[in-house]
């Protein structure tokens, strides 16, 4: 069909994606980017610290699927057609080349967000893609196999087909409820834990490689680095548990008991058992100054503190009692959290259009004809390290395969 004219509601990643896509396979096409902010790619942007994280060196379908904790099972196919191998290939096709960091999140190799976004306006450019900033979509009607839109309250224009990439914009929901898709209730994830509690509270800034984080009653584990700040409790582990947990968590009103291991994978006992161990071989140092388990020292005097040994204490006069406490400090650590605070410059929300009223195979609405989805509108959330992009790229490209 030639010369059909298509509407981007969404100026971001997605947006864009699909956009550059959709005009390379269909040179004839009319698209238009309807953004309701002042400027473009505002996430691309602040991602990562400025630097754009654009993906992560997860080549395997299933791996890089379990990194989603809302799509996880919807997204398995579509990353079997667009991987991350698939991104660096149309990035370096586009003259952007990535770099993969130690923790596999990777990065234009200019460590600059104003690459990627140069990269997409130098390319909407050449396939002359029409962009409108200050553009909200007020109505969407679906007449005669076409789609009405009324842009400012007053403006109307006519699409063949929508694709809707506007993130976690509630009006657009809303537009969609009205239209009969099921919108999943938004609750934020990618959070921090509040927690006011005197053994953390002078130690902003230590970190630990490998901790345990554990929500008690809503068996929700997760092992990696913890950061301590002056709100608490953050880091990967931290921000793993607040996006699996995301939901139930917000059902709680973020107030909830968190149990640390500051030892990662060490269990009481055998943690208890070293402790008995550095008694007998090193009786004359003092346990106050020599920490071990890798645990930073500040954060070792402080647990030694609640475990009531003294500073000047050597390990001779431990008793069991001291020892039994400094071992449940190190490996059952319990904080309340009281609230959360956001992640930096992270804005991720689970809850979106319905997963089930969304076809996966072309990423259009199952109810309406000629509607597109694209990144979290619809109930796809991901932890750091570049996945929600990823998730962004994909689901974009596949549209404009499809479309």
């Amino acid at each position: 069909m030639k010369g059909r004219k298509i509407a981007v509601i969404g100026g971001g990643a997605a947006g864009f994606f699909f956009a550059i896509n959709c005009a390379e396979k269909n040179p004839d096409y009319e698209i238009t980017i309807l953004e309701k902010a002042p400027k473009l790619l505002g996430k691309v942007r602040i991602s990562g610290g400025g630097r754009c994280n654009v993906t992560h060196a997860f080549f395997d379908a299933k791996l890089l699927a379990k990194n989603y904790p809302r799509g996880e099972k919807e997204l398995l196919g579509p990353f079997h057609a667009f991987t991350p191998t698939q991104t660096i290939e149309w990035f370096a096709k586009c003259a952007v080349k990535l770099k993969t960091e130690s923790d596999g999140r990777m990065f234009p190799i200019t460590d600059s967000s104003e690459t990627i976004i140069d990269c997409f306006m130098n390319e909407a450019k050449k396939h002359h893609i029409r962009i409108r900033t200050l553009a909200i979509v007020d109505e969407m009607k679906h007449v005669n196999e076409q789609w009405h839109l009324v842009i400012n309250k007053a403006e109307k224009e006519v699409f063949d087909a929508v694709f809707i990439a506007s993130g976690s914009a509630h009006k657009m929901w809303d537009i969609l409820a009205a239209l009969g898709h099921k919108i999943i209730a938004p609750v934020p994830s990618l959070f921090t834990f509040n927690i006011k509690d005197s053994r953390i509270k002078e130690l902003m800034g230590l970190s630990l490689k490998n901790a345990t984080v554990s929500v008690i009653d809503l068996k929700l584990s997760v092992q990696g680095p913890v950061l301590i700040t002056h709100w608490g409790l953050s880091g990967p582990a931290i921000l793993r548990v607040s996006a699996w947990g995301a939901r139930a968590l917000h059902e709680r009103n973020h107030c909830f008991e968190l149990m640390v291991n500051w030892c990662g994978e060490k269990k009481f006992l055998e943690v208890l058992d070293q402790l008995k161990t550095q008694k007998s071989i090193h009786h004359k140092k003092i346990a106050f100054q020599n920490n071990l388990f890798e645990i930073p020292l500040r954060l070792w005097q402080s647990l030694c503190s609640a475990a009531e040994i003294s500073e000047q204490k050597i390990w001779a006069d431990c008793n069991n009692k001291e020892l039994d406490a400094l071992a449940n400090q190190l490996t059952k650590c319990i904080f309340q959290v009281n609230g959360k605070s956001t992640n930096k410059d992270e804005f991720v929300t689970a809850g979106g259009v319905d997963l089930k009223e969304v076809d996966f195979k072309t990423m259009q609405s199952k109810l309406l004809p000629n509607l597109y989805f694209g990144g979290e509108v619809m109930n796809i959330d991901a932890i750091t390290g570049g996945f929600n992009f990823q998730a962004a790229w994909t689901t974009a490209w596949i549209a404009a395969q499809s479309i």
